[in-house]
Formats: structure tokens, C-alpha cells, sequence
């Protein structure tokens, strides 16, 4: 007879969820959970960054009378990339299991432009 024995891992670098680890799968579970959160962050950083860059653009070159082609150009490249930005971080909430995305918009403040761009791929 071959007797398996299992002791949880104990890592001191990690929280107490992660110390009460009782199946080799919770360990599994828990460093999914943590890249998902993770992966979360970073695309909601992004998102930001886009938005900003694209108020930032909208700030610098205000509406009113003609606007040069390569000014328009810039900008519609500005709201692809917030709209690319959006939807990666929208798909990521969903797996994440956070579903409702109107709460995003607003706390956000996606522009309808960007919101309607959003998963719209050239």
C-alpha cells in the first residue's frame, strides 16, 4: 500500500486566504483569482490612460470652424484605442463575473463615441 501524504502550503509572502490553502486545486483557484484581479487592474489603468490621452486631445484642439484632415485622422485613432481599451476591459469584467457594464460607463465617463465603438473592429 503507497500512502499519500498532503500538508496545505504555507507561504508567509501571501495573505491568510492563501495560507489556509486545504486542496492542492484551492491553490490553483487562488492563483487564478489573483491574475484575473490583476489582469483587471492593468486594463482598467489602461482605460484611463486612453480616456485621458483622448480628453487631453479633445482639450488642446477645440471644436469650431474647419478642422485639418490629419487633426480628424489623430483623434479617430485616439477613440479606436479608447474603444479597443473598453471593450478588453468590459470582456474582463465579464469573466471576472461582473457583468453590468453601465456602471463602467458612468464612473468612467466613457464618451458615447468611445461606447459605441466599443468591440467595432476596422
Amino acid at each position: 500500500m503507497c500512502y499519500v501524504w498532503f500538508m496545505p502550503l504555507r507561504l508567509p509572502h501571501l495573505s491568510a486566504t492563501a495560507r489556509d490553502i486545504k486542496k492542492p486545486t484551492d491553490a490553483l483557484d487562488y492563483e487564478i483569482a489573483r491574475e484575473m484581479a490583476g489582469a483587471l487592474g492593468r486594463l482598467g489603468s489602461a482605460l484611463e490612460r486612453t480616456l485621458r490621452t483622448l480628453v487631453e486631445f479633445d482639450a488642446a484642439h477645440p471644436p469650431g470652424g474647419p478642422i485639418p484632415r490629419a487633426i480628424r485622422a489623430k483623434r479617430q485613432d485616439l477613440v479606436a484605442e479608447a474603444s479597443r481599451a473598453l471593450w478588453h476591459f468590459v470582456v474582463q469584467r465579464e469573466a471576472c463575473g461582473l457583468r453590468d457594464s453601465r456602471q463602467v460607463l458612468r464612473d468612467y465617463a466613457v464618451p458615447a463615441e468611445v461606447r459605441d465603438r466599443m468591440g467595432a473592429f476596422p
